[in-house]
């Protein structure tokens, strides 16, 4: 694929726009991305013509993340006020869900995952700083960073999604290197806090045949499951990493070495 193609196949912008839902219907594990920026009013999660489904969680799950402002989430009859990397599960079943701003000098910014679901967890509400996390890394070698878990096996329970974002240090630009695939999971990176001259060499492709993307601030990258997924940056960021496909087993991968890249 030429880099255009590459752009066009996996790479996902213009999520945020005042005031307007952004959908993205991926066929890689029939995985649904989105984003929603309410300022001026709330905002409702339409159904997505794709899914002949009556309201959108009919037949699935979501997870949400806020990386803007304070914002609400309202979920049929639960409210919730999330902050800045904040996280609140909705499960199969949820008829009206509606985005706000708490304030809106500014905006809140909600980044979402979705993905079909065979039965009903319960809505589960997470702050950043509850949730399972561990540090990796050296600064060394540039990669030293802290894993936040939102939605896995032993936290927020789902049917198939498994979310959670990683957060790098001053001065650490590498992420997920060595990198592996997901034979079994199609995984997403959405990048953020990302100055607007910065940007992340997204790496990815068959380990023997790799490629890359130039990605900005707010851009997701879907990563099909022969994929690798690496990143490195002009300067640190954050990312949102999501998954669904056959296991909720967040360990299951397959490494790719760094000597056997190409």
């Amino acid at each position: 694929m030429s880099t255009q193609q590459l752009r066009e196949s996996f790479l996902v912008q213009d999520l945020f726009r005042d005031d307007k839902l952004s959908i993205i219907y991926s066929h890689y594990d029939r995985m649904i991305i989105g984003g929603v920026s309410p300022v001026m009013n709330p905002i409702e999660l339409q159904s997505h013509s794709e899914l002949r489904a009556e309201y959108f969680l009919e037949r699935r799950e979501i997870g949400i993340i806020n990386v803007g402002g304070s914002g609400i989430v309202e979920a049929d009859q639960e409210r919730f006020e999330l902050q800045k990397l904040d996280c609140v599960y909705l499960g199969k079943g949820i008829k009206n869900v509606r985005f706000s701003t708490a304030e809106k000098n500014l905006p809140a910014a909600f980044y979402f995952l979705s993905a079909p679901a065979h039965k009903t967890y319960p809505n589960k509400f997470l702050v950043k700083q509850d949730a399972s996390h561990m540090s990796l890394g050296e600064q060394a070698t540039a990669n030293k960073r802290t894993i936040y878990k939102y939605i896995h096996v032993q936290g927020i329970q789902s049917c198939q999604l498994v979310m959670g974002l990683t957060l790098l240090n001053d001065g650490s630009v590498w992420n997920t290197m060595p990198a592996h695939t997901h034979t079994r999971r199609t995984e997403v990176y959405f990048y953020f806090d990302l100055a607007p001259p910065e940007r992340v060499l997204h790496v990815m492709g068959q380990p023997q045949e790799t490629r890359h993307l130039i990605v900005a601030n707010h851009e997701a990258v879907i990563s099909p499951p022969w994929s690798i997924h690496s990143g490195c940056g002009t300067s640190n960021y954050g990312f949102i990493w999501g998954m669904a496909g056959e296991n909720l087993d967040y360990t299951d991968m397959d490494p790719a070495p760094i000597t056997e890249l190409k």
